[in-house]
């Protein structure tokens, strides 16, 4: 019950952290500059280090570094995808690719989070 707990705290720190804390020029920008994109990832991943340590003590921090890595992969994927899809003005598959990297980045969450602490959430 406790790794659930964890998993849901890792939830709402990505949501803070990918949503909350991600500034307009990150948002718009990331799908073009990788500087824009990098920042929004390192502010991200400060976030998933704050919530691991807390969680997990400082083992918890190769965990968040991971999912950093791993966030700046996928965001290299999706938000390009999704600009395309929105310079279209397709606003139903900009969201669909939108919803897939959330998707990708619970999943990551979830798996990581297995092979780090032997888990399941």
């Amino acid at each position: 019950m406790r790794m659930l707990w964890a998993f849901l705290a890792f939830l709402a720190a990505h949501w803070i952290a990918d949503f909350v804390l991600q500034t307009h020029w990150q948002a718009t920008n990331k799908s073009k500059r990788v500087d824009a994109l990098a920042a929004h990832v390192t502010s991200y991943t400060v976030v998933m280090m704050v919530a691991s340590a807390a969680l997990f003590g400082p083992f918890g921090l190769l965990f968040a570094a991971a999912n950093g890595v791993l966030h700046f992969a996928t965001d290299y994927v999706t938000s390009r995808w999704s600009a395309h899809f929105f310079a279209k003005q397709d606003w139903h598959n900009a969201f669909v690719v939108i919803g897939l990297d959330q998707l990708v980045h619970q999943a990551t969450l979830a798996a990581t989070m297995w092979l780090f602490f032997g888990a399941r959430p």
